[in-house]
């Protein structure tokens, strides 16, 4: 799957130094480009307050052009200077604890790039606090909403949409990897993943997940259309790989049929419904952290704070697949 990956000339508007940061993320750290635009989108924001001395109105933002911002100007931006901007992201822009917890990974990141190029000597960011963040537990799909879920899809394509759900329920793999699986990123009972920062990870696939790949390797056999990517798992009706949009479409869909709230339930509820009931059928908090493909212990260990009143089948046994399903209610 390709990639839409940052250039220079995508980043004109912030400082030379900057992009280089951004470029290093990118190709040096392997961050996923949704990442590096992510980042730049915060520090072209950081920038541009900066250029106006924090006098600014925010419908002036997207007139500003920060990139002739010097190094030597930013060597004079204290740790006052950065609780002002963050404040400014609380007040004039309305940015939650959590979303200023990633402005100030940004710039963390950002003045530490630059601390070990030696283009600074001093990194304010050392002594920069993270706002307190309240822990939610993830939302989720019990076993039986699962299996209505399951139980509700059906229509031209119901083989190929059967089978992308059942591996987000059953393997709690990304969207983004989802739709980068090729026909053989799938080897006997293993299927290898392409996580973030193109890190690969191998999952087990259990009786549920071969047999909606096999009935869906029968239905894309009966295709009519011409397959544009015949690398592609997943197609779309136009013989192309599966878009992220589309998947997303799909399950919504579905979700509405069965009486769940899309409002609260996405396709990424499911791969927190898959990794609460491995948690909760016994799976080790860091077999978990392969299987989702965390870097950080930490962000698995929030399924540990989950109740083990709703599961009591371990992570092969869910096998969470349409013929298990009673009829929907």
């Amino acid at each position: 799957m390709k990639s839409e990956y940052m250039k220079m000339s995508d980043m004109t508007d912030v400082p030379e130094y900057c992009v280089r940061y951004l470029l290093d993320l990118q190709v040096v750290r392997a961050l996923s480009p949704l990442t590096v635009r992510e980042y730049y989108l915060d520090l072209k924001t950081f920038f541009r307050y900066l250029k106006t001395g924090g006098n600014v109105k925010i419908d002036d933002f997207d007139k500003i052009d920060a990139s002739d911002y010097s190094i030597e100007e930013l060597k004079s931006v204290t740790l006052a200077k950065l609780h002002e901007y963050l404040a400014f992201r609380q007040g004039e822009m309305g940015n939650s604890a959590r979303s200023r917890m990633r402005k100030i990974s940004s710039l963390r990141g950002l003045y530490r790039y630059l601390a070990t190029q030696k283009l600074i000597s001093e990194n304010p960011t050392l002594d920069l606090r993270s706002p307190k963040v309240d822990k939610k537990l993830p939302y989720y799909l019990t076993f039986k909403e699962s299996f209505n879920l399951l139980n509700s899809i059906d229509g031209r394509f119901k083989c190929r949409n059967l089978a992308i759900i059942t591996l987000f329920l059953n393997c709690g793999i990304r969207l983004s990897e989802l739709v980068g699986l090729n026909y053989t990123s799938i080897s006997e009972r293993h299927m290898k993943v392409l996580g973030k920062g193109n890190k690969e990870r191998v999952l087990y696939l259990n009786d549920a997940c071969m047999a909606a790949l096999q009935a869906y390797y029968d239905e894309r056999k009966t295709y009519q259309f011409r397959i544009q990517d015949p690398e592609a798992l997943f197609i779309s009706q136009k013989g192309n790989r599966i878009s992220q949009r589309m998947v997303q479409t799909m399950v919504h869909d579905f979700m509405r049929r069965c009486g769940i709230d899309t409002k609260v339930y996405s396709v990424h509820k499911l791969r927190h419904t898959a990794a609460s009931l491995m948690y909760q059928s016994g799976v080790d908090v860091r077999a978990l952290q392969e299987i989702l493909g965390h870097s950080n212990l930490g962000t698995t260990q929030i399924y540990t704070h989950l109740k083990n009143s709703q599961i009591d089948h371990a992570m092969n046994s869910i096998s969470i697949s349409e013929k298990d399903a009673g009829p929907t209610e």
